[in-house]
């Protein structure tokens, strides 16, 4: 009886410090993710500030390919002011710049994979592609209002509230949207997540808390267009391209397109 009760104790104990021992854990893993987080946008050099963020994308593989939201990229590249895509790594006064291309895409799944010409950078690691189940303890880094904050990347928590499909249907026909209609052709299931996310965090990994792989890429903005549309009133809701949709286009054949010059 006396090794039971001391049993029961132990265990009491135990659960009250696990907790504890598990978040010691994400500050770690942020450190090994972060140096591979990156800003996508353009940079020109007579331009004032000379670099425009669009996003954010994190490095993989040999360090010289980034992942991002296809949304993130511009349409236009004006190449007769010497306008390049372009990726920025380090934090604050020593961001360096790394000009990039496009070399695959997905616009379906808001994905695209650039290639920078200096590198490599610290690659991010990525999931299998088996889906995450609802309620593991995920987290995004990136970097939410762009240059608003500088080159700092910040790192919000969560869960995967639900995996829901990337349309919610409408009440009626004459409710639907140009964009709704086009979705509801090429429906996927996306992971909600109880975290609030901004235009800047678009391309952020999402990764499990507790071994840092990533299984999602934020993609806020271009959901929000069809579920939410006041950014100045974000409701803690976002959501994520399952990381299986990365691997596929990785292993598919390079379909990307080169930015077009602005007409003058």
């Amino acid at each position: 009886m006396k090794f039971n009760i001391l049993s029961i104790c132990w265990l009491v104990v135990s659960s009250l410090f696990c907790p504890l021992a598990n978040s010691a854990g994400l500050p770690d893993i942020i450190d090994r993710i972060r140096p591979g987080v990156v800003a996508v946008g353009t940079i020109m050099p007579l331009r004032r500030p000379s670099a425009q963020f669009m996003g954010t994308g994190f490095a993989i593989g040999d360090g010289r390919l980034v992942i991002s939201n296809h949304h993130v990229i511009p349409e236009l590249i004006d190449l007769n002011r010497k306008e390049r895509l372009a990726v920025f790594s380090g934090r604050g006064d020593q961001a360096k710049v790394h000009p990039a291309r496009v070399v695959k895409t997905d616009p379906d799944h808001d994905l695209v994979v650039l290639e920078i010409s200096n590198g490599p950078l610290p690659a991010v690691p990525l999931a299998t592609e088996e889906t995450v189940r609802e309620g593991e303890s995920v987290a995004f880094t990136g970097f939410p209002i762009g240059m608003v904050l500088g080159l700092y990347p910040v790192t919000h928590r969560g869960i995967i509230s639900a995996i829901t499909p990337v349309v919610i249907p409408s009440n009626n026909s004459r409710s639907l949207t140009a964009k709704q209609i086009q979705r509801m052709r090429n429906r996927f299931e996306v992971y909600q997540l109880d975290g609030t996310a901004y235009p800047g965090n678009s391309g952020s990994p999402v990764y499990d808390a507790r071994s840092g792989r990533v299984v999602g890429v934020l993609n806020s903005v271009f959901v929000k267009g069809t579920k939410e549309t006041v950014l100045e009133r974000p409701s803690g809701i976002s959501y994520a391209i399952p990381i299986k949709y990365v691997h596929e286009l990785l292993k598919g054949e390079s379909n990307g397109q080169k930015p077009k010059a602005l007409t003058q």
